[in-house]
């Protein structure tokens, strides 16, 4: 039975309640400083990522493809569309204590939505438990995701805990698909996918420090495509 993408979907949500109750209660140096640590921290670990990289043409080639796709079907917008609605929704059972416009809004929930959801910690933690059953990769996710919920809740209200519901059905999926994706990968392949989600979550960190707003939902095609663009360029160009 699968441990982690249901603790790390309740911790979202926890997290998310108690953020969103204590608002403007918690002090405001603390609500300014810590999503800029969580930026840093989203850095250094896209980082660490990053370096497991095999084949940096590969990489690159998935990243530029991939982000050209996902600016056509310009799928930022549809998941900042998503968030709205998602906060319209919320607050017609708790409405919100703290103003915030509707494009800031959109900006951080697109940030911390990628950084939830399409992390290399939670998809490769996802595909570890899949396979091994072992969940100790999600639930050190876990202990951060409650935290970083909490902290962004206290600006974007009880909608954080919306996110949990993609989070969820996303590592539900990866860890179903494991089984069957995981033969079919090499060393190599696995490593230019950590660094493509490494690429992606730096641009997130740096989205959420507020000093570069990438367009950050708008690389996650190239999680699908680095994989196949590996195995093509590791066996067909081998140098």
């Amino acid at each position: 039975m699968l441990i982690g993408p249901f603790a790390n979907g309740s911790a979202v949500i926890i997290g998310g309640l108690v953020g969103a109750f204590l608002g403007t209660r918690l002090p405001e140096r603390l609500r300014t400083a810590l999503p800029m640590t969580f930026g840093l921290s989203s850095i250094g670990l896209g980082i660490v990522l990053i370096v497991k990289i095999k084949s940096l043409p590969a990489v690159i080639l998935a990243l530029i493809l991939g982000a050209a796709i996902g600016e056509l079907i310009c799928l930022e917008k549809k998941i900042g569309l998503f968030g709205s609605a998602s906060k319209k929704l919320v607050e017609r059972i708790a409405p919100a204590k703290q103003g915030m416009s509707a494009e800031a809004f959109q900006e951080t929930f697109v940030a911390i939505l990628v950084l939830f959801c399409a992390s290399g910690t939670g998809i490769i933690g996802a595909m570890t438990e899949g396979m091994t059953g072992n969940p100790s990769i999600l639930l050190v996710k876990t202990i951060m995701d409650l935290f970083t919920a909490a902290i962004f809740a206290t600006a974007l209200g009880y909608a954080v805990t919306v996110i949990a519901i993609p989070q969820l059905i996303i590592q539900l999926c990866l860890a179903a698909a494991a089984g069957l994706i995981m033969p079919l990968t090499t060393p190599a392949m696995m490593g230019d996918f950590t660094a493509a989600g490494g690429f992606i979550m730096l641009a997130a960190g740096f989205r959420i420090s507020g000093i570069k707003l990438f367009p950050v939902a708008n690389m996650l095609p190239p999680l699908i495509l680095v994989m196949p663009i590996s195995w093509l360029w590791s066996t067909y160009v081998p140098f």
